[in-house]
């Protein structure tokens, strides 16, 4: 069975030629760097094959220690990049950027008020059509605007959408978390949507395994959008519990979860070759 999981972050130390920015979807998990060593360690441990990077978007829109990390450890890191919202500036990049080492896509956050208004306010309409355009795939954070994805999935269907922690709002918890599952459950109807059943630990006040709420989430997901869009993933950064505890969640506790949820669907979603 190969495991990949959906959604890890690494990022820099805060230095003068590469500060982090202030006001730009909270602060990282720890204030010391977490590179692809450290995290080849942990997947090692875990038995993870591979990885999704995503560079966080606290950090700026950087995106060389995720390529850097695919050229150190081939065949073990994809990776969906960060491009600015401003149109002029990231548009050009398009035709060109996968190109570049292990980049599969896009990924965007929407869950700080200013975040929120890029997409009530349209300032990202040019990128779906941008994405859809070069083949780019989307990932994509939005809480509470599941109508607007719907929109985007409408006017696009050729753009493929994955919603990042099934848009569970950001430091949520049980009902404030999940409560939003049916209706995303009834979104499933879009074939260019997908989601990641990835961080729920985080967003649970439950002890492991978590039977109940977060179990029953996974598994009507699961229902919803089929095993070719639910995707395993751990965010593992600020995750509470083990690599190890993340797959024997899906693998030992949840049961009826198919082998491919926790990996060889989402390379197929992204093209990135088994």
């Amino acid at each position: 069975m190969l495991i990949a999981d959906a959604q890890i972050h690494i990022w820099d130390e805060d230095r003068p030629d590469r500060p982090w920015p202030t006001g730009r979807g909270g602060k990282p998990q720890r204030d010391v760097p977490y590179l692809a060593p450290e995290l080849i360690g942990l997947m090692d441990d875990g038995g993870i094959d591979r990885a999704v990077l995503v560079p966080p978007s606290w950090e700026g829109d950087y995106n060389d220690l995720a390529i850097q990390a695919v050229q150190d450890y081939p065949g073990r890191f994809a990776i969906m990049g960060r491009a600015s919202v401003n149109q002029a500036e990231s548009e050009p990049l398009f035709e060109t950027w996968k190109d570049q080492p292990g980049m599969l896509g896009l990924r965007y956050t929407f869950h700080t008020p200013e975040q929120r208004r890029w997409l009530a306010e349209g300032t990202v309409d040019w990128l779906w059509a941008a994405a859809e355009k070069h083949g780019l795939h989307i990932m994509m954070l939005p809480p509470g605007q599941l109508d607007k994805v719907a929109g985007i999935c409408e006017r696009h269907p050729d753009l493929k959408i994955t919603l990042d922690h099934s848009a569970i709002p950001s430091q949520s918890k049980d009902d404030a978390a999940f409560g939003h599952i049916p209706a995303l459950c009834e979104m499933a109807r879009y074939p260019n949507l997908a989601t990641k059943v990835s961080a729920f630990p985080c967003y649970t006040t439950a002890a492991y395994p978590y039977p109940g709420q977060l179990q029953d989430s996974v598994l009507r997901l699961l229902e919803a959008f089929g095993p070719s869009r639910t995707f395993w993933g751990t965010d593992i950064t600020r995750s509470p519990i083990t690599y190890r505890q993340h797959v024997e969640l899906f693998t030992k506790h949840i049961s009826g979860i198919p082998p491919e949820v926790m990996g060889e669907s989402l390379c197929k979603w992204l093209g990135w070759p088994l």
